[in-house]
């Protein structure tokens, strides 16, 4: 099974060169182990922008999203046996990452009895 996690945090300054070898670490046991499909991290929000659609009508907001106690900062496409075991690989991203949290969530593999 497929799990897409999104991590989403306080915004920071971003992470010192100590933090970018420990979860360069991590990403690179995972990826040898088959867990970890794709990982990805964000700039910050001030380079992005929220597009919405709302009763026909499309919204631009350029960031910062400075009224966003949390922003997406990252994300990864993780290989599970099962949601426990996708929970878990989530729990030791969350011990490297720091503060935050992860959105789990399976990913369509065509098989319509999955939905």
């Amino acid at each position: 099974m497929r799990f897409l996690s999104i991590y989403k945090s306080v915004e920071t300054g971003g992470p010192t060169q100590k933090e970018i070898e420990v979860m360069g670490k991590l990403v690179e046991e995972g990826m040898k182990a088959g867990t970890l499909l794709a990982t990805e991290g964000c700039l910050p929000s001030s380079k992005g922008a929220r597009v919405r659609l709302s009763n026909g009508k499309v919204k631009v907001t350029d960031g910062p999203f400075t009224e966003s106690k949390e922003v997406v900062g990252g994300l990864a496409i993780l290989q599970a046996n099962s949601k426990e075991h996708a929970i878990e690989l989530v729990k030791e991203f969350l011990h490297v990452a720091g503060d935050g949290e992860c959105e789990l969530r399976q990913l369509y593999d065509g098989d319509p009895s999955a939905a």
